[in-house]
C-alpha cells in the first residue's frame, strides 16, 4: 500500500525555461532549435550525470550535461563550444518555468487516489513561491493543486541524495519508507537517495536515456506515475 509520493520538482513537474535558452542558441549557431528539442536535451544531460556518477561517484556533472544537451541540438559540429557557452550563461540563475505539458493536470488526477503529495527540490530557496506563482501546486487550497508540504533544499540545508531530506519529508506527514514511493529524474540524486532512506524510487525517464535500465523502476511521465500508484493501492504492485 502506497500513502505518499515524494516528487522531484525539474524535469518531473517544470523544465528549464525555453524562453530565456531558445534566443541563446539560436544566436550560438543551433538556429533550428525548437522546445521540444531542449526539453529531449535536458533528460539526455540528466542521463549524462548518472552515467558519470557511476563511474566515478560524482554528482551534479554540469559540464557533461551541458554537453549532451547540445548534443540533442541540431547545431553544426564547428559550434557545439558556442552553444555549450550559451547555455551555461543561460543556466545562471534560470527559472525552471518551462510547462511539461499535461503535468498539471497529471499531479491533479494524482492526488485525487487519495495519496499524500509531498514536492522535494534540490533547489535555491525559491522552489515553494515558483510552484505557488505559476498555478502548478501549493500547501493548502489555491489555483494550484493541494500538497501537503514542499521541501527546499536550501531551505532546509539537506539536498538529495542525502537521505535525511526524505525522512524529513516522511517525518512531516507521518507516512513510513515502506509506504512511500519518490519520484525524480535522476539515478544519482532521486533514485539513490530514496533508496538510502528505504523509500521505493521511480525514475522518470520519458526518452529512456537511463544508463541503468535494469537498476531500478521506470516511468515515462506523470500518467506513468498515476498508474503505478493505482496498482499499488490496490495491492498489487511488485
Amino acid at each position: 500500500m502506497i500513502d505518499a509520493v515524494l516528487l522531484d520538482v525539474g524535469g518531473v513537474l517544470v523544465l528549464p525555461e525555453p524562453a530565456v535558452l531558445l534566443p541563446l542558441v539560436h544566436a550560438a549557431g543551433a538556429v533550428g532549435a525548437t522546445v521540444a528539442d531542449l526539453a529531449r536535451g535536458h533528460y539526455a544531460g540528466v542521463a549524462a550525470m548518472d552515467r558519470k556518477a557511476r563511474r566515478l561517484g560524482v554528482t551534479a556533472d554540469w559540464p557533461g550535461y551541458f554537453r549532451a544537451l547540445a548534443g540533442e541540438l541540431p547545431v553544426p559540429p564547428e559550434r557545439v563550444d558556442d552553444v555549450i557557452d550559451a547555455l551555461r550563461a543561460g543556466y545562471v540563475d534560470l527559472a525552471w518555468t518551462g510547462s511539461i505539458e499535461g503535468a498539471v493536470e497529471a499531479l491533479r488526477r494524482l492526488a485525487a487516489t487519495g495519496v499524500d503529495i509531498a514536492i522535494i527540490s534540490n533547489s535555491n530557496g525559491t522552489v515553494e513561491e515558483q510552484l505557488l506563482r505559476t498555478g502548478i501546486c501549493q500547501v493548502g487550497e489555491g489555483e494550484g493543486v493541494t500538497v501537503a508540504l514542499v521541501l527546499d533544499s536550501h531551505v532546509v540545508g539537506i539536498e538529495k541524495p542525502d537521505p535525511a531530506i526524505f525522512r524529513h519529508a516522511l517525518d512531516a506527514l507521518g507516512v513510513p519508507a515502506a509506504r512511500a514511493v519518490h519520484v525524480g529524474d535522476t539515478g544519482w540524486a532521486d533514485v539513490e537517495g530514496a533508496r538510502a532512506a528505504g523509500v521505493r524510487a521511480l525514475h522518470l525517464d520519458p526518452y529512456g536515456f537511463c544508463p541503468a535500465p535494469d537498476d531500478h523502476e521506470h516511468v515515462a511521465d506523470l500518467d506513468g506515475v498515476i498508474a503505478w500508484v493505482t496498482t499499488a493501492r490496490a495491492g498489487t504492485a511488485g
